[in-house]
């Protein structure tokens, strides 16, 4: 029995015809049936070249097992998490490798009401039972029922406008011949509709699975250069780029910089706090200090999680909590299952900069000054785990305040640091913020990085 290496943390992702191939997702249908007895399933799919394939060997391992699949088509990774809760089925997979390179695909599976499957509760189950690939005999096929869900989708967020736009508003988009470009202009239309009026500037929009531009991933700084540049060329209020499944956002201000994602869950945790007073909101380790100010101050209660949808939607349930955010480009909102969604923040954005006589820019510009960050720093490292005990040894006993809920985090009087390894690669993942201080963030995260470096050459002289 071979391993399926292409069975995560939290997720499925393989190179197709190598890790991942259609009778491995023929087996992960029959598995995701054998583990979880669904009577019905939602299945989709994103616009890379395999994955009208996998789909439909996923679907026929799900109906070979007496399944009912209500297929909605190219979506989304969102679509799916609404479809699972809309359509109250058992269970939902989407067909989607994200931002991953053209030649990779893979699966997100949730269970009823869109609650996420990871090693945690379930996906490693299914991975055994798909390996094995000893599965009853078939005793009756289920239904193939194709279906579109996305106009009640787009009713959904249009829910979210509790404060239309005051004034016009000019926005580039960015969908990286994604997934998402005509999610967006069924969602423009919901808003033309509803007489809100906004002008977007359409970039890379037609889906592509060949990516033509590069892979649609947002996070690469040369991925950012067309929504820079288009926010400029054509004076937009702002510019927002999504990855290959729109379940990560990424903005740009008006004059076409970059902004960290971090500064981006202050700024909605804000907007959350002035509608639902006193609430809960999730953040992970990485970069914590600006996200508990603004939450404080706002009267809200911050609570910090393991990184991570699968931990994220948990404690956001948990906790009950309003709204969660990962400095990573996920956003969650209870009114919308506490998921994930890569469309919401565009629906807030346009409400809060259109009813603000500040620009974007200036909105953030007080939590980029009070509290600067690195940028998350990946590295490449064979053991992490020795290198995270190194790090730990180092800093440890003159840290103010510590937390390892996911990694190494440290704070110190001035500066803090967060250090963890990848749950899916052989990386670690450096993010350092200071209280104002950019020359003391560039000192401390070159003098981390320097540590991690010389634990690195003293292993390899080893």
């Amino acid at each position: 029995m071979d391993e399926l290496t292409c069975f995560k943390a939290y997720d499925i992702r393989g190179e197709v015809g190598v890790t991942l191939t259609s009778d491995i997702a023929f087996r992960i249908g029959r598995a995701y049936a054998a583990w979880r007895h669904p009577r019905r399933v939602v299945v989709g799919g994103d616009i890379r070249l395999s994955s009208e394939t996998l789909k439909a060997a996923l679907t026929e391992g799900l109906i070979a097992s007496g399944v009912d699949v209500i297929d909605i088509g190219l979506c989304g990774t969102e679509e799916i998490y609404f479809a699972t809760r809309e359509l109250r089925t058992d269970g939902g997979i989407q067909v989607t490798a994200s931002h991953n390179p053209a030649q990779y695909n893979g699966m997100k599976l949730v269970r009823e009401q869109a609650r996420p499957i990871s090693n945690d509760n379930g996906l490693l189950e299914i991975k055994a039972l798909a390996e094995q690939n000893i599965f009853s005999p078939i005793v009756h096929r289920g239904s193939l029922l194709p279906f579109d869900n996305r106009p009640a989708w787009v009713n959904c967020l249009l829910r979210f406008v509790e404060h239309p736009p005051l004034r016009p508003l000019r926005i580039v988009t960015n969908a990286g011949h994604g997934t998402v470009g005509p999610a967006l202009d069924a969602l423009a239309d919901g808003l033309a509709r509803a007489g809100i009026a906004v002008e977007f500037i359409r970039l890379h929009h037609r889906p592509d699975g060949h990516f033509p531009a590069g892979v649609p991933n947002p996070m690469l700084a040369e991925n950012r250069l067309v929504t820079q540049q288009g926010v400029i060329d054509h004076q937009a209020d702002f510019g927002i780029a999504w990855d290959g499944d729109f379940d990560r956002c990424f903005f740009f201000d008006e004059r076409g910089r970059f902004i960290e994602s971090y500064y981006l869950v202050g700024l909605f945790a804000q907007h959350f706090l002035q509608r639902v007073p006193g609430s809960r909101i999730i953040l992970d380790p990485r970069l914590t200090w600006n996200t508990l100010d603004v939450v404080t101050r706002s009267g809200g209660t911050p609570v910090i999680s393991k990184t991570g949808h699968a931990f994220i939607k948990a404690r956001m349930r948990e906790e009950d909590a309003v709204y969660g955010g990962e400095m990573s480009g996920h956003h969650y909102f209870r009114e919308f299952g506490y998921c994930d969604s890569g469309m919401i923040p565009l629906v807030l954005m346009l409400q809060i900069i259109g009813n603000s006589s500040q620009p974007l820019s200036q909105r953030i510009a007080d939590a980029q000054a009070r509290y600067p960050v690195s940028g998350e720093i990946n590295l490449t490292i064979d053991d992490p785990a020795a290198i995270l005990q190194r790090v730990d040894a180092h800093y440890s006993s003159s840290a103010a305040q510590r937390d390892d809920c996911d990694g190494l985090s440290l704070d110190f009087a001035d500066w803090r640091f967060n250090l963890r390894a990848s749950n899916t690669e052989p990386l670690l993942r450096l993010n350092v913020e200071t209280r104002g201080d950019t020359a003391l963030l560039a000192e401390k995260t070159d003098e981390v990085l320097t540590l991690i470096a010389a634990q690195r050459s003293v292993k390899e002289m080893l």
